[in-house]
């Protein structure tokens, strides 16, 4: 390592270790780099500005985003979180199996884990409250189920790994499907377990013309991914058409069918969408100066020949790969991760013959897992904050949960065809 690079690393470290707010102390340190090298800084933006921010498919991260909040906005996450509670309300725990399932049916609209923790959480964890169900468990679950958001599609994260390795987007949101109902089914059954050890009850139960009046209210919602999917997979719209008609398509029965929507409602959340993706560019451009340092340094060829002198096993190199990527995301946000590390890692992917669907799924899975694990993930704070827990609670109930989740993790990552078989099958 020349010393250009030395200090590069260094001050990439200072970062965190000085909680530095991440955008501005990765441009700094490009900054120092290409001074102390003398390149012109220039051809950095010059570089990002032609490489990067005129991507067609970027264009579907602030369409998404928008679809998050007129979807957290109103009535509508009430109605998807009564139609969850009319499905498996009755079981034993029945509102941790609500938390769980309510995600996953807002997964399919937002793509985000954070808009789910801070948009459904709160009335996840009242309702558990209000059956007796101890906060940090409350908290801890509903941390976990937001990791499907980003899982199964559609999914931000999933998007800037496609721009980033030339992936088909649509066979990557294939592959979320299978794992994300892994993931949702895992959850569900620590839950139950959970449920039984400590006679958590069941929750209301719904009669059936009661279930069918709230199915038939929360329809034109729960048709959101339906329409976005369908789209997509019948080639009718590329993925950011898809994020667009979404969008539209929420807003319009937002404002005509639950009228949940006013004038100055619908300006919050253009404000609100201007404010997130404008924060997503600047981490995302932020993370593309350190990518080019990383890029120009060759230093995807020498991590490559560090983890290959420790083994040439594949399995081995994919165990060291999800650990390393665990860790990551416990620290750095999920788009730096993203624009830093994983080119650092698809020469030696590639290299051992490994599908590019299935690594982009496996490490997604991995970087939502991360947002969950005790003692830094973000995700821990969001409901800790927003329900007034005890950060320590969270963490002792998180920590299971956890588990369960690099149980799904592992399982995927060892075992291809789970994540490959429907783009196979549909795509062949």
């Amino acid at each position: 390592m020349n010393i250009p690079l030395l200090v590069f690393a260094i001050f990439f470290v200072l970062i965190f270790v000085f909680r530095i707010p991440i955008a501005f102390g990765l441009i700094a340190n490009a900054i120092i780099y290409m001074l102390i090298t003398g390149r012109d800084i220039g051809l950095v933006a010059e570089s990002m500005m032609s490489n990067l921010y005129v991507k067609f498919i970027i264009i579907a991260v602030p369409l998404f985003i928008f679809t998050a909040n007129v979807m957290n906005s109103g009535r509508i996450t009430d109605l998807l979180f009564g139609f969850a509670n009319g499905l498996v309300g009755r079981m034993r725990g029945g509102m941790g199996h609500v938390n769980v399932v309510a995600s996953f049916i807002f997964s399919g609209m937002t793509g985000s884990a954070v808009a789910d923790a801070s948009g459904l959480g709160m009335m996840e964890i009242e309702a558990m409250r209000k059956y007796g169900y101890d906060d940090g468990f409350s908290c801890a679950i509903t941390a976990g189920s937001a990791t499907i958001g980003p899982i199964f599609p559609p999914s931000i994260p999933m998007v800037f790994y496609a721009m980033l390795s030339g992936t088909s987007i649509g066979a990557l949101f294939l592959g979320g499907m299978v794992p994300g109902v892994l993931l949702g089914g895992a959850l569900m059954a620590y839950v139950a377990f959970v449920a039984r050890r400590r006679n958590y009850p069941r929750g209301e139960i719904i009669s059936f013309k009661q279930f069918l009046r709230i199915t038939f209210r929360s329809f034109p919602a729960l048709m959101t991914p339906v329409i976005l999917l369908a789209g997509i997979y019948t080639g009718v719209v590329t993925p950011t058409e898809a994020g667009a008609l979404a969008g539209l398509y929420a807003l319009v029965i937002s404002i005509l069918v639950y009228r949940a929507l006013g004038v100055q409602d619908l300006w919050q959340i253009v404000v609100d969408t201007v404010r997130r993706t404008g924060a997503v560019s600047i981490i995302v451009g932020s993370a593309f100066t350190t990518a080019y340092v990383v890029a120009i340094e060759n230093v995807p060829d020498m991590f490559a020949a560090v983890l290959l002198d420790m083994t040439t096993n594949k399995y081995v190199l994919l165990l060291l790969i999800n650990i390393l990527f665990l860790v990551l995301g416990m620290f750095i946000d999920t788009s730096t991760i993203t624009v830093v590390f994983i080119p650092m890692v698809l020469p030696l992917v590639q290299t051992l013959g490994i599908d590019l669907v299935h690594f982009g799924v496996v490490v997604v899975l991995n970087m939502m897992i991360g947002l969950s694990t005790p003692p830094f993930g973000v995700l821990l704070f969001i409901v800790s904050g927003i329900s007034d827990t005890p950060l320590k609670s969270v963490i002792r109930e998180a920590i299971p949960i956890v588990v369960v989740m690099i149980g799904v993790l592992l399982l995927i990552t060892y075992v291809p065809g789970i994540v490959l078989f429907l783009p196979n099958l549909l795509w062949g």
